[in-house]
């Protein structure tokens, strides 16, 4: 499905006379850009190009992008760069480029949400999110895969194929949301919008090697956003830098009257939070459920030595029980099955989307099963069958049911935990990239990669993941989770714990990613 740009379809960025050398375009940060074209250093055609460049050059690879709008990501920025010579006042992301993950709509632009269900399907609404990346002028590239409906912590389960990881391309690069991390890790794009139902945003970002964050549910609007599981699911960034994320989560934070589950508050301070670096007093909680037996060692290490880097900052660290995260994983595995159980039922053949054996003679039904059974694939079929299952007469209380009561008790034991210290941390995942098809087969051990990020989502606080060093050579991340609608606080401890790690190692985590 992938439709990448030829390098000859515009002006190629080798023969810009930008400032900025068109080599090191495509490494610049997403801020960096933005003040590179805001003082004329560097165009953002020229920036948008290089991108669509890099992506021709290196995307038969990594298969991060399941459609490139070259023609509609250069009219984006040419409108950019005519506006700022005209004198008119932009965005501080204005001119810069962008992965969309392939469950927002977007006009001009297909929706399949990696699904064949949806194979060429053309929304006719933006998403909210994807609205307010257009009022902020950033450019769309164009979508990129994931794990079909979001199902999945591999982007193995995409209908088009798997993403790879640009660190060791015979790994995962995390899922659902793999694609928007591998675009960004791969120097493809400098920012990305992901999402994150169970750990999707955060996942990816630290096996790649990103910093990812998942926004107060209720914080980002999900009109538009594709559900899998309404009272979980949360877009928001990946990005090289806290900064990074932090201007992309202003750009599309905020209180949206479409989406009934947005929440009418201010959109925290993210921006003036990532700029700040000094934590000394604040108090740090380390979960003591979050770790032992099936920790890669070499996680638990760097998490070990990270925590270890918030000490020498300042940060008082004190160990936190949450008791009842260790049924985070059982009960997220009712209640997003059977949420995305009610929410795929509009998938009927009927008014959108494929539609298989329609002959004249078979009936609706008869057409409807055809069309799901063709159009779904197997991690899909298997969720819809548990979810159906748990919300089945007889079944609902003792599983569906059973299930919301443990996520109260999980709320309750971060509003426990947060009476005590400002911010939990731990591992993001228990162990670095697996290798592609490790674990297709066992849908229990890919379901163990999401064991951090969980809690978070039952709670619907904000959470972030942060590149915490390697493990033979493969990015980990430590994750730093705050309550809900104090998501500057994510920004605050990211940015300082940043600072120090790229100060301890000379550089940049990304600056040892292998070139490809």
């Amino acid at each position: 499905m992938t439709d990448h740009p030829t390098p000859s379809a515009t002006t190629s960025a080798a023969a810009t006379t930008s400032a900025v050398a068109a080599t090191d375009v495509v490494q610049l940060t997403a801020a960096a850009t933005a003040a590179a074209i805001a003082a004329g250093e560097l165009s953002a055609v020229e920036a948008t190009q290089a991108a669509l460049d890099r992506i021709a050059k290196v995307d038969h690879t990594i298969h991060a992008f399941l459609h490139v709008d070259a023609e509609g990501a250069l009219a984006a920025a040419r409108s950019v760069d005519e506006r700022r010579a005209a004198g008119e006042r932009l965005g501080p992301l204005a001119g810069v480029p962008l992965a969309l993950k392939d469950v927002l709509t977007a006009r001009g632009m297909p929706t399949t949400c990696g699904s064949r269900i949806l194979e060429g399907w053309h929304a006719p609404y933006d998403a909210t999110v994807v609205n307010r990346l257009r009022a902020a002028d950033v450019v769309l590239l164009g979508k990129v895969n994931m794990d079909e409906f979001a199902m999945g912590s591999s982007t193995e389960n995409s209908a088009y194929g798997p993403t790879r990881n640009p660190w060791d391309t015979t790994r995962i690069p995390g899922g659902s949301s793999g694609g928007s991390a591998a675009a960004v890790a791969a120097f493809e794009a400098p920012l990305a919008i992901g999402t994150d139902t169970g750990g999707s945003i955060r996942q990816p970002a630290a096996v790649c090697g990103l910093v990812g964050v998942k926004p107060t549910y209720g914080g980002v609007s999900r009109y538009g956003l594709v559900a899998f599981s309404s009272s979980l699911d949360q877009a928001g960034p990946l990005a090289r830098t806290v900064t990074d994320a932090a201007l992309l989560h202003a750009a599309i934070a905020g209180h949206d009257p479409l989406d009934s589950t947005s929440v009418d508050v201010p959109v925290p301070a993210v921006v003036e939070a990532a700029g700040r670096r000094d934590i000394r007093g604040l108090r740090v909680g380390v979960v003591r459920e979050l770790a032992g037996d099936g920790y890669d060692p070499g996680v638990q290490a760097a998490f070990t030595a990270a925590v270890e880097t918030l000490t020498a900052l300042g940060a008082e660290v004190v160990e936190v029980s949450c008791p009842h995260f260790t049924y985070a994983l059982p009960a997220y595995y009712l209640i997003a099955p059977s949420e995305c159980s009610s929410n795929l039922a509009r998938f009927d053949a009927m008014r959108f989307g494929l539609r298989i054996g329609d002959d004249g003679q078979a009936g609706a039904e008869e057409v409807m099963s055809r069309t799901r059974e063709a159009g779904f694939g197997p991690e899909v079929k298997r969720r819809i069958i548990l979810g159906t299952y748990a919300l089945s007469s007889g079944y609902y209380d003792a599983y569906y049911g059973q299930a919301q009561k443990v996520r109260t008790l999980i709320s309750r034991d971060f509003a426990a935990a947060f009476e005590r210290v400002d911010v939990l941390v731990s591992p993001t995942t228990p162990t670095p990239a697996f290798p592609l098809g490790a674990k297709v087969d066992d849908p229990v051990a890919m379901y163990l990669s999401d064991l951090c990020t969980i809690p978070s989502n039952l709670a619907g606080g904000p959470a972030m993941s942060l590149p915490a060093g390697l493990v033979d050579g493969l990015p980990v991340g430590i994750q730093i989770m705050a309550p809900p609608f104090a998501d500057d606080r994510l920004y605050l401890v990211g940015g300082a714990l940043e600072e120090a790690l790229d100060a301890q190692r000379g550089h940049a985590l990304l600056d040892e990613a292998p070139a490809l």
